[in-house]
Protein backbone atom coordinates (compact mmCIF):
# COMPACT_ATOMS: atom_id res chain seq x y z
CA UNK A 1 0.00 0.00 0.00
CA UNK A 2 1.27 3.39 -1.06
CA UNK A 3 2.63 5.62 1.68
CA UNK A 4 0.61 8.54 0.54
CA UNK A 5 -3.03 8.89 -0.05
CA UNK A 6 -4.69 11.36 -1.72
CA UNK A 7 -7.83 9.52 -0.18
CA UNK A 8 -6.29 9.76 3.76
CA UNK A 9 -5.19 13.10 3.05
CA UNK A 10 -8.67 14.41 2.74
CA UNK A 11 -10.30 12.00 5.36
CA UNK A 12 -7.69 13.84 7.79
CA UNK A 13 -8.40 17.08 6.48
CA UNK A 14 -11.78 16.57 6.74
CA UNK A 15 -11.19 15.37 10.43
CA UNK A 16 -8.71 17.60 11.13
CA UNK A 17 -10.14 21.01 9.70
CA UNK A 18 -12.81 21.51 12.58
CA UNK A 19 -10.39 20.56 15.11
CA UNK A 20 -7.75 23.05 13.54
CA UNK A 21 -10.60 25.95 14.02
CA UNK A 22 -12.04 24.78 17.60
CA UNK A 23 -8.71 24.98 18.78
CA UNK A 24 -7.44 27.92 16.86
CA UNK A 25 -11.05 29.75 18.89
CA UNK A 26 -8.97 28.73 22.13
CA UNK A 27 -6.19 30.61 20.99
CA UNK A 28 -8.05 33.21 19.87
CA UNK A 29 -9.78 33.53 23.00
CA UNK A 30 -6.44 33.17 25.47
CA UNK A 31 -5.06 36.08 22.81
CA UNK A 32 -7.93 38.92 22.98
CA UNK A 33 -7.86 37.95 26.88
CA UNK A 34 -4.22 39.17 26.86
CA UNK A 35 -4.84 42.10 24.47
CA UNK A 36 -7.38 43.28 26.74
CA UNK A 37 -4.57 43.16 29.84
CA UNK A 38 -2.00 45.20 27.09
CA UNK A 39 -4.56 47.64 27.41
CA UNK A 40 -4.30 48.14 31.04
CA UNK A 41 -0.32 47.47 31.96
CA UNK A 42 2.06 45.35 31.68
CA UNK A 43 1.44 43.77 35.17
CA UNK A 44 -1.49 42.51 34.04
CA UNK A 45 -0.39 40.92 30.90
CA UNK A 46 1.96 39.31 32.90
CA UNK A 47 -0.29 38.10 35.65
CA UNK A 48 -2.70 36.89 33.14
CA UNK A 49 0.19 34.36 31.81
CA UNK A 50 1.24 33.15 35.35
CA UNK A 51 -2.22 32.61 36.66
CA UNK A 52 -3.68 31.06 33.24
CA UNK A 53 -0.53 28.58 33.07
CA UNK A 54 -0.35 27.80 36.72
CA UNK A 55 -4.21 27.06 36.53
CA UNK A 56 -3.81 24.77 33.68
CA UNK A 57 -1.14 23.00 35.47
CA UNK A 58 -2.94 22.12 38.48
CA UNK A 59 -5.82 20.18 35.47
CA UNK A 60 -3.11 19.11 33.24
CA UNK A 61 -2.85 15.64 35.22
CA UNK A 62 -6.53 14.83 35.02
CA UNK A 63 -6.95 16.43 31.55
CA UNK A 64 -4.39 14.43 30.33
CA UNK A 65 -5.85 11.30 31.81
CA UNK A 66 -9.02 11.93 30.54
CA UNK A 67 -8.24 13.08 26.95
CA UNK A 68 -7.01 9.66 26.28
CA UNK A 69 -10.38 8.75 25.80
CA UNK A 70 -9.93 9.95 22.16
CA UNK A 71 -7.72 7.11 21.47
CA UNK A 72 -9.79 4.28 23.45
CA UNK A 73 -12.88 5.35 21.57
CA UNK A 74 -11.07 5.54 18.01
CA UNK A 75 -9.56 2.01 18.99
CA UNK A 76 -13.04 0.79 20.18
CA UNK A 77 -15.02 2.04 17.49
CA UNK A 78 -12.59 0.82 14.50
CA UNK A 79 -12.63 -2.49 16.57
CA UNK A 80 -16.12 -2.65 15.55
CA UNK A 81 -17.43 -2.26 19.23
CA UNK A 82 -19.23 0.87 18.91
CA UNK A 83 -21.37 0.14 21.93
CA UNK A 84 -18.44 0.62 24.50
CA UNK A 85 -17.21 4.05 22.94
CA UNK A 86 -20.31 5.82 26.00
CA UNK A 87 -18.96 3.45 28.45
CA UNK A 88 -15.40 5.43 28.22
CA UNK A 89 -17.23 8.62 28.87
CA UNK A 90 -18.95 7.02 31.94
CA UNK A 91 -15.55 6.15 32.70
CA UNK A 92 -13.97 9.66 32.44
CA UNK A 93 -16.75 11.34 34.27
CA UNK A 94 -16.11 9.11 36.95
CA UNK A 95 -12.52 10.06 37.37
CA UNK A 96 -13.55 13.64 36.74
CA UNK A 97 -15.74 13.19 39.74
CA UNK A 98 -12.80 11.85 41.90
CA UNK A 99 -10.42 14.73 41.25
CA UNK A 100 -13.01 16.95 42.92
CA UNK A 101 -11.23 16.73 46.02
CA UNK A 102 -7.71 17.65 44.90
CA UNK A 103 -8.79 20.31 42.42
CA UNK A 104 -10.55 22.10 45.71
CA UNK A 105 -7.08 21.81 47.65
CA UNK A 106 -5.29 23.28 44.81
CA UNK A 107 -7.71 26.29 44.32
CA UNK A 108 -6.75 27.10 47.76
CA UNK A 109 -3.54 26.65 48.55
CA UNK A 110 -2.27 27.20 44.72
CA UNK A 111 -2.54 30.39 44.50
CA UNK A 112 -0.25 30.89 47.72
CA UNK A 113 2.72 29.93 45.44
CA UNK A 114 3.09 33.15 43.41
CA UNK A 115 4.46 35.35 46.20
CA UNK A 116 7.09 32.30 47.03
CA UNK A 117 8.94 32.90 43.27
CA UNK A 118 10.37 36.42 43.92
CA UNK A 119 7.59 38.16 41.49
CA UNK A 120 7.05 41.64 41.90
CA UNK A 121 4.27 42.59 44.10
CA UNK A 122 2.08 44.08 41.99
CA UNK A 123 2.10 41.30 40.32
CA UNK A 124 1.18 38.41 42.62
CA UNK A 125 -2.37 39.95 43.55
CA UNK A 126 -3.31 39.86 40.31
CA UNK A 127 -1.77 36.50 39.15
CA UNK A 128 -3.59 34.95 42.37
CA UNK A 129 -6.79 36.49 41.78
CA UNK A 130 -6.59 35.14 37.81
CA UNK A 131 -5.92 31.69 38.74
CA UNK A 132 -8.82 31.21 41.53
CA UNK A 133 -11.55 32.36 39.52
CA UNK A 134 -10.32 29.96 36.66
CA UNK A 135 -9.72 27.04 39.50
CA UNK A 136 -13.47 27.16 40.57
CA UNK A 137 -14.75 25.77 36.84
CA UNK A 138 -11.72 22.84 36.76
CA UNK A 139 -14.24 20.30 37.24
CA UNK A 140 -16.78 21.54 34.55
CA UNK A 141 -13.01 21.99 32.21
CA UNK A 142 -12.45 18.20 32.95
CA UNK A 143 -15.75 17.01 32.07
CA UNK A 144 -15.70 19.12 28.78
CA UNK A 145 -12.40 17.46 28.38
CA UNK A 146 -14.01 13.83 28.53
CA UNK A 147 -16.51 14.65 25.93
CA UNK A 148 -14.57 16.89 23.38
CA UNK A 149 -12.28 13.32 23.26
CA UNK A 150 -15.41 11.47 23.05
CA UNK A 151 -16.70 13.10 19.66
CA UNK A 152 -12.79 13.53 18.43
CA UNK A 153 -12.48 9.26 18.96
CA UNK A 154 -15.61 9.29 16.99
CA UNK A 155 -14.79 11.46 14.43
CA UNK A 156 -17.61 13.88 14.74
CA UNK A 157 -14.98 16.71 15.09
CA UNK A 158 -17.73 19.05 13.97
CA UNK A 159 -20.07 18.88 17.04
CA UNK A 160 -16.44 19.90 18.75
CA UNK A 161 -15.96 23.22 16.33
CA UNK A 162 -19.31 24.36 17.49
CA UNK A 163 -19.19 24.06 20.88
CA UNK A 164 -15.97 25.89 20.98
CA UNK A 165 -16.67 28.30 18.54
CA UNK A 166 -19.76 29.72 19.75
CA UNK A 167 -17.99 29.77 23.43
CA UNK A 168 -15.31 32.01 22.06
CA UNK A 169 -18.32 34.03 20.13
CA UNK A 170 -20.08 34.35 24.45
CA UNK A 171 -16.41 34.34 25.14
CA UNK A 172 -14.63 37.35 23.93
CA UNK A 173 -17.61 40.36 23.86
CA UNK A 174 -18.47 39.15 27.84
CA UNK A 175 -15.09 39.49 29.04
CA UNK A 176 -14.33 42.54 27.16
CA UNK A 177 -18.01 43.96 28.73
CA UNK A 178 -16.59 42.71 32.31
CA UNK A 179 -12.68 43.94 31.72
CA UNK A 180 -13.78 47.56 30.92
CA UNK A 181 -17.35 47.50 32.52
CA UNK A 182 -19.76 48.07 29.55
CA UNK A 183 -22.96 47.57 28.72
CA UNK A 184 -23.74 48.21 32.61
CA UNK A 185 -21.76 45.55 33.91
CA UNK A 186 -19.32 46.22 36.87
CA UNK A 187 -15.55 47.31 35.68
CA UNK A 188 -13.97 44.59 37.00
CA UNK A 189 -10.34 44.01 34.89
CA UNK A 190 -8.22 40.77 35.16
CA UNK A 191 -11.18 39.14 37.29
CA UNK A 192 -13.74 40.07 34.26
CA UNK A 193 -11.25 38.40 32.40
CA UNK A 194 -11.40 34.82 34.18
CA UNK A 195 -15.40 35.26 34.68
CA UNK A 196 -15.47 35.15 31.00
CA UNK A 197 -13.34 32.30 30.74
CA UNK A 198 -15.45 30.61 33.28
CA UNK A 199 -19.03 31.35 32.39
CA UNK A 200 -17.91 30.64 28.53
CA UNK A 201 -16.35 27.29 29.74
CA UNK A 202 -19.72 26.38 31.54
CA UNK A 203 -21.14 27.29 28.79
CA UNK A 204 -19.33 25.09 26.05
CA UNK A 205 -19.24 22.02 28.31
CA UNK A 206 -24.05 22.23 28.01
CA UNK A 207 -23.40 22.43 24.39
CA UNK A 208 -21.46 18.97 25.06
CA UNK A 209 -23.97 17.23 26.85
CA UNK A 210 -26.87 18.56 24.39
CA UNK A 211 -25.21 16.74 21.67
CA UNK A 212 -24.46 13.77 23.72
CA UNK A 213 -27.97 13.45 25.03
CA UNK A 214 -29.46 14.04 21.92
CA UNK A 215 -32.22 11.30 20.76
CA UNK A 216 -31.06 9.90 17.84
CA UNK A 217 -26.78 9.89 19.22
CA UNK A 218 -28.50 8.28 21.98
CA UNK A 219 -30.37 5.48 20.32
CA UNK A 220 -27.38 4.90 18.03
CA UNK A 221 -24.83 4.08 20.94
CA UNK A 222 -27.04 2.74 23.59
CA UNK A 223 -25.97 5.88 25.83
CA UNK A 224 -28.30 4.76 28.46
CA UNK A 225 -27.03 1.61 28.83
CA UNK A 226 -23.66 2.43 29.49
CA UNK A 227 -23.85 4.43 32.34
CA UNK A 228 -22.41 2.29 35.21
CA UNK A 229 -19.08 1.51 35.88
CA UNK A 230 -16.93 -1.07 33.65
CA UNK A 231 -14.33 -2.60 35.32
CA UNK A 232 -12.54 -3.30 31.86
CA UNK A 233 -12.49 0.02 30.59
CA UNK A 234 -11.68 1.66 33.52
CA UNK A 235 -8.78 -0.46 33.63
CA UNK A 236 -7.93 0.13 30.09
CA UNK A 237 -8.59 3.92 30.71
CA UNK A 238 -6.48 4.24 33.66
CA UNK A 239 -3.31 1.90 32.48
CA UNK A 240 -2.81 3.74 29.11
CA UNK A 241 -4.24 7.28 30.10
CA UNK A 242 -2.18 7.79 32.96
CA UNK A 243 0.90 7.93 31.52
CA UNK A 244 -0.23 10.39 29.28
CA UNK A 245 -1.65 12.20 32.01
CA UNK A 246 1.67 11.71 33.88
CA UNK A 247 3.46 13.09 30.97
CA UNK A 248 1.41 16.37 30.42
CA UNK A 249 1.47 17.39 34.40
CA UNK A 250 4.94 16.71 34.26
CA UNK A 251 5.95 18.51 31.32
CA UNK A 252 3.57 21.32 32.39
CA UNK A 253 4.74 21.76 35.52
CA UNK A 254 8.13 22.22 34.00
CA UNK A 255 6.94 24.87 31.54
CA UNK A 256 4.99 26.30 34.30
CA UNK A 257 8.38 26.43 36.58
CA UNK A 258 10.12 27.96 33.75
CA UNK A 259 7.86 30.68 33.22
CA UNK A 260 7.72 31.49 37.17
CA UNK A 261 11.74 31.17 36.98
CA UNK A 262 11.72 33.72 34.07
CA UNK A 263 9.15 35.66 35.66
CA UNK A 264 11.60 36.51 38.45
CA UNK A 265 13.91 38.46 35.77
CA UNK A 266 11.07 41.04 36.30
CA UNK A 267 7.53 42.39 35.04
CA UNK A 268 9.18 43.90 31.82
CA UNK A 269 10.58 40.18 30.99
CA UNK A 270 7.07 38.69 31.91
CA UNK A 271 5.46 40.83 29.78
CA UNK A 272 7.80 40.11 26.97
CA UNK A 273 7.80 36.28 27.00
CA UNK A 274 4.13 36.28 27.55
CA UNK A 275 3.76 38.24 23.93
CA UNK A 276 6.00 35.84 22.20
CA UNK A 277 3.92 32.92 23.44
CA UNK A 278 0.52 34.84 22.56
CA UNK A 279 2.18 34.57 18.92
CA UNK A 280 3.10 30.81 19.52
CA UNK A 281 -0.30 29.69 20.47
CA UNK A 282 -1.51 30.81 16.82
CA UNK A 283 0.90 28.41 15.76
CA UNK A 284 1.01 25.61 18.57
CA UNK A 285 -3.06 25.13 19.72
CA UNK A 286 -4.22 24.69 16.04
CA UNK A 287 -1.38 22.12 15.37
CA UNK A 288 -2.68 20.98 18.94
CA UNK A 289 -6.24 19.96 16.45
CA UNK A 290 -4.05 18.29 14.07
CA UNK A 291 -2.72 16.01 16.73
CA UNK A 292 -6.01 14.95 18.32
CA UNK A 293 -7.04 14.21 14.55
CA UNK A 294 -3.80 11.90 14.05
CA UNK A 295 -4.27 10.58 17.16
CA UNK A 296 -7.87 9.42 16.84
CA UNK A 297 -7.27 8.03 12.89
CA UNK A 298 -4.86 6.22 14.53
CA UNK A 299 -6.31 4.85 17.02
CA UNK A 300 -8.90 3.99 14.80
CA UNK A 301 -6.65 1.86 12.12
CA UNK A 302 -4.97 -0.10 15.35
CA UNK A 303 -8.23 -1.18 16.43
CA UNK A 304 -8.96 -2.29 12.69
CA UNK A 305 -5.85 -3.79 12.31
CA UNK A 306 -4.86 -1.67 8.85
CA UNK A 307 -1.16 -0.50 10.03
CA UNK A 308 -0.89 0.81 6.15
CA UNK A 309 -3.50 3.21 6.44
CA UNK A 310 -1.65 4.36 10.06
CA UNK A 311 1.13 5.12 7.44
CA UNK A 312 -0.68 7.09 4.84
CA UNK A 313 -2.02 9.21 8.19
CA UNK A 314 1.53 9.60 9.29
CA UNK A 315 2.84 11.20 6.02
CA UNK A 316 -0.67 12.96 5.50
CA UNK A 317 -0.27 14.89 8.98
CA UNK A 318 3.29 15.69 8.59
CA UNK A 319 2.77 17.66 5.06
CA UNK A 320 -0.21 19.53 6.75
CA UNK A 321 2.18 20.00 9.74
CA UNK A 322 5.27 21.03 8.28
CA UNK A 323 3.47 23.15 5.74
CA UNK A 324 1.25 25.40 8.11
CA UNK A 325 4.50 25.86 10.77
CA UNK A 326 6.64 26.94 8.04
CA UNK A 327 4.16 29.11 6.29
CA UNK A 328 3.45 31.08 10.07
CA UNK A 329 7.72 30.65 10.73
CA UNK A 330 8.28 32.69 7.91
CA UNK A 331 5.34 35.11 8.47
CA UNK A 332 6.86 35.61 11.65
CA UNK A 333 10.19 35.84 10.72
CA UNK A 334 9.28 39.32 8.48
CA UNK A 335 6.66 40.55 10.95
CA UNK A 336 8.22 40.01 14.43
CA UNK A 337 8.31 43.92 15.30
CA UNK A 338 5.25 44.77 13.66
CA UNK A 339 3.71 41.62 15.58
CA UNK A 340 4.93 42.53 18.96
CA UNK A 341 3.89 46.41 18.96
CA UNK A 342 0.29 45.23 19.09
CA UNK A 343 0.62 44.25 22.33
CA UNK A 344 1.79 47.62 23.06
CA UNK A 345 1.37 48.81 26.68
CA UNK A 346 1.89 52.41 28.04
CA UNK A 347 4.51 53.94 29.71
CA UNK A 348 8.11 53.59 28.29
CA UNK A 349 8.89 50.44 29.51
CA UNK A 350 7.22 48.95 26.04
CA UNK A 351 11.00 50.07 24.72
CA UNK A 352 12.78 47.55 26.71
CA UNK A 353 9.80 44.81 26.25
CA UNK A 354 9.94 45.34 22.44
CA UNK A 355 13.26 44.80 21.90
CA UNK A 356 13.56 41.36 24.39
CA UNK A 357 10.58 39.83 22.56
CA UNK A 358 11.75 40.66 19.10
CA UNK A 359 14.69 39.09 19.84
CA UNK A 360 13.04 35.87 21.19
CA UNK A 361 10.56 35.56 18.47
CA UNK A 362 13.59 34.36 15.98
CA UNK A 363 13.61 31.37 19.01
CA UNK A 364 9.98 31.15 18.23
CA UNK A 365 11.10 31.04 14.69
CA UNK A 366 13.50 28.46 15.27
CA UNK A 367 11.34 25.96 17.41
CA UNK A 368 8.27 26.17 14.89
CA UNK A 369 9.15 23.00 12.23
CA UNK A 370 9.92 21.20 15.56
CA UNK A 371 6.56 21.78 17.19
CA UNK A 372 4.51 19.88 14.34
CA UNK A 373 7.18 17.38 14.39
CA UNK A 374 6.48 16.75 17.73
CA UNK A 375 2.36 17.56 17.02
CA UNK A 376 2.24 14.26 14.63
CA UNK A 377 4.81 12.21 15.85
CA UNK A 378 3.19 11.88 19.66
CA UNK A 379 -0.57 11.73 18.26
CA UNK A 380 0.56 8.85 16.79
CA UNK A 381 2.80 7.10 19.36
CA UNK A 382 -0.47 8.28 21.96
CA UNK A 383 -2.91 6.55 19.32
CA UNK A 384 -1.06 3.24 19.20
CA UNK A 385 -0.76 3.05 22.66
CA UNK A 386 3.17 3.67 23.37
CA UNK A 387 2.02 6.42 26.16
CA UNK A 388 4.95 4.91 28.36
CA UNK A 389 8.01 6.01 26.25
CA UNK A 390 6.01 9.09 25.06
CA UNK A 391 5.89 9.76 29.18
CA UNK A 392 9.29 8.82 30.39
CA UNK A 393 11.10 10.10 27.17
CA UNK A 394 9.23 13.48 27.01
CA UNK A 395 9.66 13.88 31.07
CA UNK A 396 13.15 13.10 31.10
CA UNK A 397 14.05 15.60 28.36
CA UNK A 398 11.46 18.57 30.19
CA UNK A 399 13.03 18.18 33.63
CA UNK A 400 16.83 18.60 32.17
CA UNK A 401 15.98 21.66 30.37
CA UNK A 402 14.43 22.92 33.86
CA UNK A 403 17.70 21.80 35.54
CA UNK A 404 19.57 23.47 32.65
CA UNK A 405 17.09 26.89 33.19
CA UNK A 406 17.68 26.87 37.39
CA UNK A 407 21.89 27.29 36.66
CA UNK A 408 21.66 29.66 34.14
CA UNK A 409 18.14 31.82 35.96
CA UNK A 410 19.37 31.69 40.04
CA UNK A 411 22.32 30.30 40.22
CA UNK A 412 24.04 31.78 37.13
CA UNK A 413 22.00 35.03 36.83
CA UNK A 414 22.65 34.44 33.17
CA UNK A 415 20.61 36.68 30.73
CA UNK A 416 17.28 36.71 29.75
CA UNK A 417 18.09 35.41 25.75
CA UNK A 418 20.26 32.42 27.15
CA UNK A 419 17.41 30.93 28.93
CA UNK A 420 14.92 31.65 26.20
CA UNK A 421 17.58 29.67 23.95
CA UNK A 422 18.10 26.33 26.41
CA UNK A 423 14.32 26.61 25.77
CA UNK A 424 14.11 26.64 22.43
CA UNK A 425 16.89 24.05 22.71
CA UNK A 426 15.01 21.49 24.14
CA UNK A 427 11.94 21.71 21.66
CA UNK A 428 14.33 20.72 19.18
CA UNK A 429 15.33 18.05 20.97
CA UNK A 430 12.42 16.59 21.98
CA UNK A 431 11.17 16.64 18.11
CA UNK A 432 14.92 14.99 17.54
CA UNK A 433 13.96 11.83 19.97
CA UNK A 434 10.25 11.84 18.81
CA UNK A 435 11.07 11.25 15.16
CA UNK A 436 14.05 8.76 16.06
CA UNK A 437 11.19 6.50 18.13
CA UNK A 438 8.32 7.03 15.54
CA UNK A 439 11.14 5.50 12.62
CA UNK A 440 12.10 3.13 14.22
CA UNK A 441 9.00 0.81 14.38
CA UNK A 442 8.70 -0.58 17.57
CA UNK A 443 5.81 0.64 18.57
CA UNK A 444 3.97 -1.26 15.60
CA UNK A 445 4.96 -4.69 16.54
CA UNK A 446 1.68 -6.90 16.75
CA UNK A 447 2.61 -8.10 20.53
CA UNK A 448 2.39 -4.48 21.48
CA UNK A 449 -0.44 -3.43 19.59
CA UNK A 450 -2.29 -6.45 20.76
CA UNK A 451 -1.11 -5.63 24.41
CA UNK A 452 -2.77 -1.87 23.97
CA UNK A 453 -6.14 -3.67 23.16
CA UNK A 454 -6.24 -6.10 25.75
CA UNK A 455 -8.66 -4.80 28.84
Amino acid sequence: MNILSLTTLRELIRLATPMVVSQGSFAVMIFCDRWFMSRLDATHIAATLGGGVASFFCMSLFIGVISYGNALVAQYYGAGNPARCPLVVTQGLLIATACIPVLVLATLLGGEAFSYLGHDEAQVPLERLYFQILMTASFFGLCKACLASYFAGLGRTRVIMIADLLSVMLNIPLSWALIFGKFGLPELGIAGAALGTVVASMFGLGLYFAFYLSRDHRMQFKVGQSLRFDAGVMRRYLRLGIPSGLESFMNMATFNLFLLLFQSYGVVHGAAIAIVFNWDMLSFIPMVGLNISVMSLIGRFVGMGDMGRANQVISSGFILALGYCGTLAVLFLALRMPLVDVFRTPGDEFTVIRELAGSMMLGLCTYMLADGVIQIAGGTLRGAGDTRWVMFTSISIHWLMLVCQYYVIVIGKLEPMVSWWVFVAMILSLATVYLLRLLSGRWRRPEALARVMRE
